[in-house]
């Protein structure tokens, strides 16, 4: 029987790297998948196919497909593509709206997809909380999707593309995604390690008081994605589906570097909380984009790490490396 086929669009970022980590150390062979990887940045990073030695790498430019021919011919048609692939820092998008647009709407990708005669490939794509407007605590999958910048717009365009050209589908509106550092780490600063420098260093700093998210640990994100993965490959039935992907805590930036304090013993004082309204971001960011992960939950039987111990298990394995 032919193992199936998973292709990781941005295998190289954040969350691709811990899912393709992940998907290479499946022992059972019945559970295993034949494994590929998309990358922008050329060459991929070393550390990675060192570790991972078994999947496939291709360049991929998300706004032309250019590359997506070179997948179809050395790994051929994959039974899950999960795009981790994205312009994410809100600021970037504010400034070149037509660059999010172009890499955060995959329709090179879908196209691509749609190509293939048997078009039954399961399209797992990573959303985002900025859908939400942030005026309320505790959004629903069903409420109404208002982004208040470019990147939040260019994520709903995202998502309506998806539902409007593909009939198989998953769509995970993440929050934060935190937990330990990559194989091959990541440019990007992580929040936990990044709040753990400065208060480590006794430096006395801002967090915002009153702007609320629910962060999601990233090996909970990587689950969350095997689980469908699972479903779809066992059923075999179509998705189209919505899922909010968050914690089950409700925190500021304020509790986040609480709890890096509290677990590290570092003095609290060194917290100055301040509102998100008197920092110029250049950005409009939403207030509070809270999220009811209810039926996450219950779709997938599952239930996400507490933040503390999420925070915990992180600062562990940075102590360790």
């Amino acid at each position: 029987m032919m193992k199936k086929r998973v292709l990781v669009i941005g295998g190289s970022g954040y969350l691709g790297q811990h899912l393709l980590q992940s998907l290479s150390q499946i022992e059972d062979p019945a559970l295993s998948f034949d494994i590929a990887f998309t990358h922008h940045s050329s060459p991929p990073p070393q550390p990675l196919l060192t570790a991972i030695p078994q999947a496939l790498a291709f360049p991929l430019d998300l706004r032309s497909g250019h590359g997506l021919d070179s997948v179809s011919q050395a790994f051929g048609q994959p039974d899950v593509v999960v795009n981790c692939a994205a312009l994410s820092v809100p600021r970037a998008c504010e400034t070149d709206p037509a660059a999010a647009m172009s890499i955060n709407v995959p329709s090179a990708l879908v196209k691509w997809l749609s190509s293939f005669r048997e078009n039954n490939t399961l399209l797992i794509h990573l959303s985002t909380d900025q859908v939400y407007e942030g005026v309320k605590s505790f959004y629903k999958e069903e409420d109404e999707t208002i982004p208040v910048n470019v990147y939040g717009k260019s994520k709903v365009a995202a998502e309506q593309f998806i539902c409007t050209n593909c009939f198989n589908f998953a769509i995970l509106r993440s929050s934060i995604i935190y937990g330990p550092q990559t194989i091959s780490p990541v440019p990007k600063s992580l929040p936990i390690q990044w709040m753990d420098g400065v208060l480590g260093r006794g430096d006395s700093v801002e967090f915002f008081h009153d702007e609320f998210r629910c962060p999601v640990y990233v090996k909970d994100v990587v689950t969350i994605i095997k689980k469908l993965i699972n479903v779809w490959i066992s059923e075999g039935k179509q998705m189209q589906l919505f899922l909010n992907v968050g914690g089950p805590d409700r925190v500021s930036r304020v509790h986040m570097a609480e709890a890096v304090a509290h677990i590290r013993g570092y003095n609290t004082s060194l917290i100055k909380p301040v509102s998100a309204s008197s920092i110029d971001r250049g950005v409009e960011s939403p207030a509070d984009i809270s999220m009811d992960i209810t039926k996450l939950m219950r779709t997938l039987d599952f239930s996400p790490t507490p933040f503390i111990d999420g925070v915990r298990a992180t600062l562990a394995a940075a102590a360790g490396s």
